[in-house]
């Protein structure tokens, strides 16, 4: 794979400008370090879960968010409604696909929401995307049970990015961000985000803060990875261990530069 560059940093400044709305039906256990981490970014949060207003709020948003982290059938139901707003107003749809592979509940509200909806990124880890793309992987609770040598990502992410028509954005010790034919290789980010609940679920809100300003969502995936985790290797190199290493991102996520991005990012392609 050859190195390449993106325009993170254009796209940094561009959610910093334009704000936009990211409405989230999300992990009640991450909920809260979601909207700090759009907040950061500089962009504006909102997490409602509630079937009376979750279409209404879609209307407003310039992204829409979904986590199946803490799934039940009400949240499911909410998550149609936002979804057929969403969609009707044109505006990206993110399914963090939080745990597919763990049951079947989770395994059928992912494939309906797929099939029912226009779903423009999937994101998850290894095992959920290989269970999403129909392979026979199990999810250790939320954790991936594969490693990175386990499984080529880019080929098993590529055929569910054919196979539902959207971008996939594959995270691991190398991310993988592709719609089948486009791929990227992001290699940006520090161990210590996986010692901490909820890097995953803040990734999926990135993602979609990215894709509220960009229509390239193979490019605002990877951009949005980018940014957060040079942020992450930034948080890491004066924090103890995961505590403040959390309070840490969040500062270097409100205060990465254009010129850090460009400088610190690796990016690879294989076009």
């Amino acid at each position: 794979m050859r190195k390449i560059i993106l325009n993170a940093g254009a796209l940094l400044d561009k959610v910093r400008k334009e704000a936009p709305v990211v409405h989230h039906l999300t992990n009640w256990v991450t909920v809260y370090d979601c909207a700090q981490a759009v907040k950061s970014f500089g962009a504006s949060p909102v997490m409602a879960h509630a079937v009376e207003e979750a279409a209404e709020m879609s209307g407003i948003a310039s992204a829409l968010v979904l986590n199946i982290g803490t799934l039940t059938a009400d949240v499911l139901e909410a998550m149609k409604k936002a979804c057929g707003a969403a969609n009707k107003k044109g505006i990206p749809v993110v399914l963090d696909c939080c745990g597919a592979g763990a049951t079947r509940f989770r395994d059928e509200s992912c494939l309906a929401l797929v099939k029912d909806f226009r779903i423009a990124i999937i994101k998850g880890n290894a095992s959920e995307i290989c269970r999403m793309s129909g392979g026979a992987s199990v999810t250790k609770g939320v954790d991936s049970t594969l490693s990175a040598s386990a499984v080529d990502m880019s080929v098993t992410a590529g055929k569910l990015a054919k196979d539902k028509d959207c971008v996939v954005a594959a995270t691991g010790v190398e991310d993988i961000v592709t719609d089948g034919r486009k791929v990227y290789a992001v290699r940006n980010g520090h161990p210590l985000m996986s010692g901490v609940v909820g890097t995953g679920c803040m990734a999926a809100s990135v993602i979609g803060t990215f894709a509220a300003v960009e229509k390239d969502f193979v490019a605002a995936a990877a951009c949005g990875l980018v940014c957060f985790e040079i942020a992450a290797e930034l948080a890491a190199r004066r924090c103890k261990g995961p505590g403040s290493f959390k309070a840490a991102l969040f500062d270097r996520v409100h205060s990465l530069k254009k010129d850090t991005v460009l400088k610190m990012q690796r990016v690879y392609t294989s076009d």
